[in-house]
């Protein structure tokens, strides 16, 4: 499986941004999906993920509340609606695909990751 993400840039703090991701195979469908970031000196963090029919997400709590998992399955797509973004929130943003149908905030429940994106909030 590989995985492509988009949709990162340069924003103001108060704006919105929305992250897509595609997957290349419908393998992708049957298992859960995630996002997390990556800011320069520090550790990988988990955004949010979403399982395998979109049924069950779950979010950062820094991210909760303005941060937004969608996936469709159909067009083998997972997406990332960012709004009140904030300068803390800038970071390299990379989707995953987990190893199961479920998925948590652990980096090693997912197992395909792709290339990142990067999302500057500007103060």
């Amino acid at each position: 499986v590989q995985l492509q993400a988009s949709g990162g840039g340069l924003v103001q703090a108060g704006g919105s941004l929305r992250l897509s991701c595609v997957a290349s195979k419908r393998t992708s469908s049957n298992n859960a999906m995630g996002w997390f970031r990556q800011a320069p000196g520090k550790e990988r963090e988990f955004v949010a993920s979403i399982s395998w029919n979109g049924g069950v997400t779950n979010y950062g709590d820094s991210v909760k509340g303005r941060f937004t998992i969608s996936r469709d399955n159909t067009k083998n797509t997972l997406a990332l609606q960012m709004n009140s973004l904030q300068p803390e929130d800038t970071a390299a943003y990379y989707c995953a695909v987990g190893r199961s149908s479920y998925a948590g905030a652990s980096p090693s429940a997912y197992t395909y990751w792709g290339q990142g994106t990067q999302v500057t909030v500007s103060s």
